[in-house]
């Protein structure tokens, strides 16, 4: 009697795992569609050489030695590295900075400011470039502001001074992503348990050692996410360079998404195009890893 009951059981759990791959199969065809097999023909494409009009010809390796031997790639690589500050570290930082001001527990008028710092991720990033390029100007709002406190801008403009244009697009980077981490910091703060911050007010800890006892551990895994979404955001950056600086002054602001864009588009290198965004995705897809461990590594210990 057991015996076929089991049986039973085994054929109804079979019978359901299939079914479960049905419901699953939609997904799966539509990332293979648009995810898998563009990146498999990218991988194809970055082997060969090819300007998109003309016959293809195989090119081997050498697509990805020329990218490690120009000086312009690893003056973009540093670039992403210096935006990799402003689209991660700073905003978080500063997020962090306003989570434990406003403090655990709830408090009115929290769902409006998670909304309000939320919005800059809804408009997008061409418009945000379009309206930073503007207040950047000479004459712009940026420049205004600082001349009614008598400091005096750039005679080029922010974004065409070759000192200032990146750490002022690297700023606008920071005014989009500091909404997201502080989203997701507020609501992690709102799942972590009363008692604990009870315990250290017993203690006779204050507010600064409840957030370094408290808050700040209750939050590694939001942290950890935050870094992921605001690094590849920092790595994978095109379009507000491309809106705001177009690369420039010169090179001062040529990031390895711009140029992926200009071997495809430009010069028609589309082979050296395709591998650098196959290198892209490398260093991108490392990067969370390296995260992820680090945020492991965390919970461990």
């Amino acid at each position: 009697m057991s015996i076929t009951s089991n049986r039973r059981r085994n054929s109804r759990f079979r019978r359901t795992q299939r079914s479960a791959y049905f419901y699953v199969l939609p997904a799966v065809i539509i990332f293979t569609l648009l995810i898998v097999l563009p990146g498999l023909h990218t991988l194809y494409l970055s082997f060969v050489n090819w300007d998109g009009l003309t016959a293809a010809t195989s090119a081997g390796v050498d697509n990805y030695l020329a990218l490690v031997q120009d000086p312009l790639l690893l003056g973009a690589l540093k670039n992403a590295l210096v935006l990799l500050f402003f689209f991660t570290l700073l905003p978080i930082l500063l997020a962090l900075l306003v989570t434990a001001l406003i403090g655990p527990g709830p408090r009115p008028g929290l769902t409006v400011l998670r909304t309000v710092y939320f919005l800059p991720q809804v408009v997008p990033l061409v418009a945000v470039g379009i309206i930073w390029r503007w207040m950047y100007n000479a004459d712009g709002v940026v420049d205004s502001t600082l001349g009614f406190f008598g400091i005096a801008g750039p005679v080029e403009g922010w974004l065409g001074n070759f000192t200032t244009a990146l750490p002022a697009i690297g700023l606008v980077g920071t005014w989009a992503l500091y909404g997201v981490c502080l989203t997701l910091f507020l609501t992690g703060v709102q799942k972590i348990d009363s008692g604990l911050y009870d315990a250290v007010t017993v203690d006779g800890g204050g507010r600064i050692w409840q957030f370094f006892a408290v808050t700040l551990p209750s939050l590694r895994r939001e942290i950890a996410l935050a870094a992921s979404i605001t690094g590849i955001a920092a790595l994978a950056t095109f379009d507000l360079i491309f809106i705001a600086t177009r690369g420039g002054p010169g090179n001062s602001t040529t990031v390895p998404g711009l140029l992926v864009y200009r071997l495809a588009f430009t010069t028609g290198e589309i082979g050296a195009a395709s591998a650098l965004a196959i290198c892209l995705m490398v260093i991108t897809g490392l990067y969370v890893v390296l995260v992820n461990k680090i945020d492991r590594s965390g919970a461990e210990s």
